[in-house]
């Protein structure tokens, strides 16, 4: 009996599994609100048409599961940076804790990927957005990387203009890796962490440069 119970467990894990890489790959392609639960079992190879529905209930639960899975794993890259951080006052070092591991795995998820092109489309839907920096921001990783950024800014950057460079950073972040990935699809590339690890150095010194630009006076 126990055994059967865990087989049905275990075909149940699968099913959202592949559910979830299914519903990525749709999403990233597509755009959320051209994809339905339909296609998605499809893809997903589920001959039932409610199986989307069954296993995650609504769109944004979906979504929520997606970039959760990919979140607890740039979470464990992020809290090894963090740790090598310290009690850093270099700013460098705090963009590298919050971009390397983004980049990092995206290198380890191969070619062709669909996360990056995901998490652009999952940024510019204004309500999957918000649902996912809630749920990033529980990370504690994420909270030391934001206050190691906001301790180097403290007397270079006004207070009312930290929230506008943090959101010009995510987006840059977000779209730049959206890009990456999309070439390294269309290309087929067969070394992706060298092609990821310019693009970090690249999206770096960027990010160093913004966050830590001069104010215009008015």
């Amino acid at each position: 009996m126990g055994g059967t119970h865990q087989t049905r467990t275990g075909r149940g894990a699968d099913t959202r599994e592949a559910i979830m890489t299914a519903a990525e790959r749709l999403y990233a392609e597509h755009g959320l609100s051209n994809v339905s639960n339909r296609q998605i079992g499809e893809a997903a190879g589920q001959g039932n048409t409610t199986v989307v529905s069954y296993h995650f209930g609504s769109k944004a639960t979906l979504v929520r599961a997606i970039m959760s899975r990919h979140g607890t794993q740039v979470d464990t890259i992020r809290t090894r940076c963090v740790e090598a951080a310290g009690d850093s006052s270099d700013l460098r070092d705090w963009v590298r804790c919050l971009l390397r591991p983004v980049t990092e795995h995206n290198a380890e998820l191969g070619v062709p990927s669909w996360h990056a092109r995901f998490a652009a489309q999952v940024m510019t839907d204004p309500l999957m957005r918000t649902l996912v920096e809630d749920e990033s921001l529980t990370r504690d990783s994420l909270r030391r990387t934001l206050q190691g950024l906001g301790r180097c800014l403290y007397d270079i950057v006004p207070p009312e203009i930290r929230p506008q460079r943090a959101a010009m950073a995510r987006h840059l972040i977000t779209h730049v890796c959206a890009e990456r990935e999309r070439t390294l699809a269309a290309e087929a590339a067969t070394e992706p962490g060298t092609s990821w690890e310019r693009t970090a150095d690249a999206l770096e010194d960027a990010l160093v440069g913004m966050l830590a630009a001069p104010t215009t006076s008015h």
